[in-house]
């Protein structure tokens, strides 16, 4: 399983929680081989260069290899469909608006009321420039016609401390980074990038309850080279979706803070075509150009 990310990230976490239970069903071991760097492309070289295909290389990820690089990333040229083919639907993880308590907000409405009163006042920090915190943040600017200065950081390490410092009036953030200053009501929760509400925080509305049908909560994807065997991808498909009913593996992705929702070829080529159409009005929105 080729992970195009550093060892410790969500995608790397979550393979290596299914990887055990996947190896036992499938009578052999499972490597976890980290390959990060370039937008994905350079997991994706890598699993080419696992040819032949023979259904024993595969790519887990969150679907932004393919629904926010090709945006951001002219070298990020592979589809799915042509070079790259669904397997399985690991699962889903909220990202969170989250506001700093000298704002005064502490829910969604009073988020919109508070932005409308002082457009171009307030803040928000993401983890980058084409990240999915800054699309879904872009995304509910635009759907709203909100003004919120965007400021980008390197990665929730810098924007986190930001906000908590109340350098930024907002964020959007995944739980892990954020769940423990939250405890302390030293940060405010106020709404899932999901359609739904996450169990993984089921007392957080969405923010589809101020956008009907927002979704950009990220997902996790198994994918696979186009030519590998349709009988391997069953075979893998139909394994990873009883794997990731197993309690080990449940509670495994629920530390990583993703809320598994199993699926085979066709829930994940719906769940991929919503996010990829999601990322490109967003990424307009934005005005994001590849480079």
């Amino acid at each position: 399983i080729i992970v195009p990310y550093a060892a410790g990230g969500q995608p790397d976490v979550a393979a290596r929680a299914l990887a055990p239970k996947l190896g036992e069903r499938l009578g052999q071991p499972i490597v976890v081989e980290n390959r990060p760097g370039a937008a994905g492309t350079a997991a994706y070289n890598a699993l080419l260069q696992s040819q032949p295909a023979d259904g024993h290389a595969f790519i887990l990820s969150d679907a932004a290899m393919l629904s926010i690089s090709p945006l951001i990333n002219k070298a990020a040229n592979y589809k799915l469909g042509r070079e790259l083919v669904p397997v399985a639907l690991i699962g889903r993880s909220s990202l969170f608006l989250v506001a700093h308590p000298k704002t005064g907000v502490n829910n969604l409405q009073e988020f919109v009321q508070a932005v409308r009163k002082n457009p171009g006042q307030f803040t928000y920090a993401s983890s980058g420039i084409g990240s999915n915190h800054h699309l879904t943040m872009e995304a509910l600017k635009s759907a709203l016609n909100l003004d919120v200065r965007h400021v980008p950081y390197r990665g929730s390490g810098q924007s986190t401390p930001a906000l908590l410092s109340g350098q930024v009036d907002f964020s959007i953030a995944a739980l892990p980074s954020i769940a423990s200053f939250v405890q302390l009501g030293q940060l405010k929760l106020l709404g899932a990038n999901s359609a739904t509400r996450s169990v993984l925080a089921p007392d957080v509305p969405p923010l589809a309850d101020l956008v009907p049908g927002f979704d950009f909560a990220p997902i996790l994807v198994v994918l696979g080279v186009a030519s590998t065997p349709q009988v391997a991808i069953d075979r893998l498909s139909k394994e990873i979706v009883e794997v990731i009913k197993h309690p080990d593996v449940v509670n495994g992705l629920k530390t990583a803070a993703v809320e598994p929702t199993p699926g085979g070829p066709v829930e994940l080529t719906r769940e991929l075509n919503r996010e990829v159409a999601a990322m490109a009005k967003a990424a307009e929105a934005a005005n994001l150009k590849a480079e």
